[in-house]
């Protein structure tokens, strides 16, 4: 992989670079053609026109001459004389017009030269002048006029010609200009194509993985370091979010080692605390009256709540360090259920809580390991326990997905509800809603516990909730198959 070494800016500026080269080149290109159209339009208009409209005078003029001389040698009126002398004057200051454009760049000026001299010659041994107050003894031979007609004629053709070649010329260079335009411009949407191709690939790439590594974070869940090997923004980016990463999963694990060790060091403490009460409320050490009796019960329920606590952490602790090994086999649905709610009876008596159960009598097996399942109904069901007010109910609902190769558990209560806004973190390890924090017990370890447990399972769990109208949680798990399944936990949190 090519490393680039400019930065976003620097990407940018490139690619406008690359659009102002292009368009200063297509610019020239297309002003050097429409330049020469009008030079050569300018010789057309101002050049080549005058030609023409001169010499179709200069051959007015000769006629005219011949007429005027032919009139006045027949009537010796002086009127033709003087009409003659105009025309003579006409017809060489026509001829001037078109000599002088020599010094203008018109090179095919050799016909125009040859009829200058032909009749330079004839007038000037014929005593004809412009100025003379004489008449002509006679006027110019047949054979000088029609010489001097035929040259004008040849030097119309070759004018003619050369608008016409110009035309010719004109045409192909709007052709050419036209062409490199739309060359220009395809190339400018090339290289617009694929340099945005180049910026959305070298931008959104980076942002989706960056976005995945947050996504990752925000599950709980630690991927590897995030391949950017970019040195612009994005790669400083990504390497930033890679050591904050490494931090947090280094964090994570030593706050994971100190519960595993804590817990491990408090149970034979524990254990010994349990025993001795035990034996002094069965009085082993002698009689215990009424009033040492119940607090020794309140120290027992106490000892079983950190128990319980403990055993938490060493479930959780464990499924981040080790493999968590499924061995499914084929459960009814009605009987998981049905172990879950007896165990669970006398915290619902105790809060007047009546269960309603609905499950199809033709609902296929389920499969899973059955202390792992049944641990994701005691927490579930135990929740919506204990967020119920007393006398409300709790349904649990059993049906078949749309493909029916699983079954949908659904378990709902009329409890505070969740805002929405917590909705996304409630199966995050150790979260607990601000609402009861100060007045429930419990870590925020049982939803992340069932989530990982139905993940292994190769189910998914949600959640639908409106704050004050009570929760519903709701889980898959496949249909009974006879195979065995591992599940690496670690694998799992792989996004």
């Amino acid at each position: 992989m090519i490393r680039s070494k400019i930065g976003i800016t620097g990407k940018l500026f490139t690619l406008y670079f690359i659009f102002f080269l292009i368009f200063c080149g297509t610019t020239i290109v297309f002003y050097y053609n429409v330049t020469h159209i009008l030079k050569i339009s300018e010789t057309i208009v101002y050049k080549n026109n005058m030609i023409s409209l001169s010499s179709k005078k200069m051959i007015e003029h000769l006629l005219s001459m011949e007429e005027n001389n032919k009139k006045y040698q027949l009537l010796k009126k002086k009127e033709y004389w003087n009409y003659y002398i105009s025309a003579k004057q006409e017809f060489e200051d026509n001829l001037s017009k078109i000599l002088d454009l020599e010094n203008t760049g018109i090179v095919s000026l050799k016909q125009w030269k040859i009829l200058y001299k032909s009749y330079s010659i004839f007038d000037n041994g014929s005593g004809h002048s412009q100025h003379s107050e004489t008449t002509p003894k006679s006027w110019i031979p047949e054979t000088f006029l029609n010489q001097w007609l035929q040259i004008i004629s040849s030097a119309q053709a070759e004018n003619e010609q050369n608008i016409a070649m110009s035309l010719v010329e004109i045409n192909h260079r709007g052709q050419l200009a036209a062409r490199n335009g739309l060359i220009g411009l395809g190339v400018s949407i090339l290289a617009g194509l694929f340099g945005s191709l180049f910026l959305a690939n070298s931008m959104i790439r980076p942002i989706r993985k960056i976005r995945r590594g947050i996504r990752s974070i925000s599950k709980d869940q630690f991927s590897d370091a995030i391949q950017i090997h970019s040195k612009d923004e994005f790669g400083e980016l990504a390497g930033a979010f890679n050591e904050m990463a490494k931090r947090l999963n280094e964090e994570e694990l030593m706050r994971s080692d100190f519960i595993s060790m804590l817990s491990h060091e408090i149970r034979t403490p524990l254990t010994s605390i349990r025993e001795s009460v035990n034996m002094i409320e069965e009085e082993v050490m002698g009689p215990v009256n009424q009033q040492q009796r119940k607090f020794l019960k309140i120290a027992g329920s106490e000892i079983d709540r950190i128990s319980n606590l403990l055993n938490h952490l060493m479930h959780v602790s464990k499924m981040e360090s080790d493999t968590l090994e499924i061995h499914p086999i084929p459960i009814a649905a009605e009987a998981l259920i049905s172990k879950s709610i007896t165990q669970l009876e006398p915290l619902a008596q105790a809060k007047n809580i009546d269960f309603k159960i609905q499950i199809p009598p033709d609902i296929p097996k389920i499969k899973g390991a059955p202390d792992h399942l049944h641990q994701v109904f005691i927490n579930i069901i135990g929740n919506a326990i204990k967020f119920s007010k007393p006398g409300e109910n709790i349904g649990v609902y059993v049906s078949s997905d749309n493909n029916q190769k699983g079954l949908i558990f659904s378990i709902s209560d009329s409890g505070p509800g969740i805002p929405k806004e917590e909705l996304p973190l409630i199966f995050t390890k150790y979260y607990r809603s601000r609402e009861v924090r100060d007045h429930m017990d419990g870590v925020g370890l049982g939803l992340n516990i069932s989530k990982q447990i139905i993940i292994a399972h190769g189910g998914q769990i949600w959640v639908k909730s409106v704050k004050g109208k009570g929760s519903i949680f709701e889980f898959t798990l496949p249909a009974a198959k006879s195979y065995k399944k591992i599940i690496d936990l670690k694998r799992l949190k792989q996004p």
